[in-house]
């Protein structure tokens, strides 16, 4: 049985964290012995693991608790679990095209520059004109 400060270390994972995952469900209430500390075993150490390099991945923690919820009926279709890691990947893409579009943007400006005087910076002009770059729920008044 591992103590929380052994778990944590092993999955690299903060004790505060544990205790997080453990309040909102993802982890069962561990065990205690007799002194009232928290112990763990194999079982607790595979599932933060689990959860753990799921979060490094960048799922979501309802995804995760949707996860592990499938994977403790083993009886069920694999194409749920298909279902969250594409609709993860969704958002991947997502976020990927749209620091695309930043980088672009990032480096006309930057192309733009003269170097020149800060009073005639590209750069500054360009991150000055914010109304260019506000949606219509951004905008004051909409």
């Amino acid at each position: 049985m591992l103590a929380i400060g052994t778990l944590a270390k092993r999955t690299g994972t903060k004790v505060q964290t544990i205790r997080y995952y453990e309040q909102i469900g993802l982890m069962p209430e561990p065990g205690r012995s007799e002194g009232g500390q928290r112990r763990y075993g194999p079982l607790e150490l595979d599932r933060l693991a689990f959860i753990r390099h799921s979060r490094q991945l960048g799922f979501s923690l309802e995804s995760i608790r949707e996860l592990l919820d499938l994977s403790d009926s083993p009886e069920r279709s694999c194409a749920q679990v298909d279902a969250v890691a594409q609709k993860h990947l969704h958002e991947v893409e997502a976020r990927i095209a749209r620091l695309e579009a930043l980088r672009v943007e990032l480096k006309r400006m930057i192309g733009e520059c003269r170097a020149d005087r800060v009073a005639n910076c590209r750069i500054l002009e360009v991150l000055r004109d914010h109304e260019e770059c506000l949606s219509d729920h951004d905008r004051p008044g909409s």
